[in-house]
């Protein structure tokens, strides 16, 4: 496919391109990832996550300066809320990150979440394994910090940077959303700010309460809290070593491969789910559907009843003759 060769020769107008194929999905899309996914794996991985004003982009912007001083290359996915109009991303490019522009060891990609759980997009897997195959060496993954299905965000990373910030009770809301749980960073951002220290201390005492049993008799990882201002670049160095040393502990402790068996599971599970149910409802037809919603509405039949005619061999018969009964 020449829109392949293309991205992989570093043409970025291509890889756009590709990468905008990839959203739109269908039969060249997968054509396309087949292509590529032999290429992929290489990639540091890592999700940003938090809730709203935290300044996430802002340290995102900063972690890809201070990985480019270090000349290595950064795609950026950033997810960001759908327009209700078009379906599109409402930042576009991320204004916010024009530090970056110009540069051709960077990419930075927005995408509309589309309403799907957590913030990411169907397609975020996808077009990180993009960046990934095409030879960028960690790909950031910002998402729209939707709550509490955002620990989906740890379903597509190695690494998960949860971002807090005082004064907004962000402690509280992390413990709320189980976002702990998946940090294997924690970034106090705005510092600068009063209440600052007592949010670190917080998260201390959560960390302290909920530290993990390791594994295989490795010693558990135990997330650091790194305090930053990332409007001026405070403390980010400190996120990238943090960063650097728990790829360092996933590779030596074995759980590197473990988490890539366990993200092509559920994504193995998920295109499943999607491609049953798709081929499913073409198979019923959206009228028999329908009749069913109707059915189960008006209390005729129950949910599981209906799923089980629907599956069962002759739906169509079956319906008919349940209608006419």
């Amino acid at each position: 496919m020449e829109l392949v060769k293309e991205a992989l020769a570093a043409n970025r107008y291509a890889l756009a391109r590709l990468i905008s194929l990839i959203e739109d999905d269908g039969a060249d899309a997968r054509t396309a990832l087949a292509a590529l996914y032999p290429r992929t794996g290489q990639a540091h991985v890592v999700g940003i996550t938090g809730a709203p004003g935290t300044g996430k982009s802002t340290l995102v912007n900063e972690l890809a300066k201070g990985w480019r001083a270090q000349d290595v290359t950064v795609g950026v996915v950033a997810v960001d809320p759908s327009s209700p109009f078009t379906g599109g991303a409402l930042l576009g490019d991320r204004v916010r990150m024009r530090d970056l522009a110009g540069d051709p060891g960077v990419f930075v990609r927005s995408m509309a979440s589309r309403g799907s759980l957590g913030g990411l997009a169907r397609a975020t897997g996808d077009v990180v394994k993009v960046l990934d195959a095409v030879g960028f060496a960690v790909v950031l993954v910002e998402t729209v910090g939707a709550g509490q299905s955002e620990v989906d965000i740890a379903r597509t990373a190695h690494t998960t940077v949860v971002v807090e910030a005082p004064g907004m009770g962000d402690e509280v809301q992390a413990l709320k959303a189980g976002l702990l749980e998946i940090a294997d960073v924690l970034v106090v951002n705005k510092a600068d700010r009063p209440g600052a220290a007592q949010t670190a201390r917080a998260l201390e005492m959560a960390i302290n309460r909920n530290s993990p049993a390791g594994e295989g008799g490795e010693p558990a990882w135990r997330p650091p809290i790194v305090q930053t201002v990332a409007l001026d670049g405070s403390g980010v160095p400190e996120v990238l070593k943090a960063v650097a040393a728990h790829r360092e502990h996933l590779c030596a402790s074995g759980q590197w491969a473990g988490r890539a068996r366990a993200r092509v599971e559920t994504e193995l599970i998920n295109v499943l789910q999607q491609e049953l149910l798709a081929r499913l409802r073409a198979r019923v037809g959206e009228g028999e559907m329908q009749a069913w919603v109707e059915r189960i509405t008006a209390r005729e039949v129950d949910v599981y009843t209906a799923v089980r005619a629907i599956l069962g061999p002759g739906t169509g018969t079956r319906m008919n003759a349940d209608k006419r009964g």
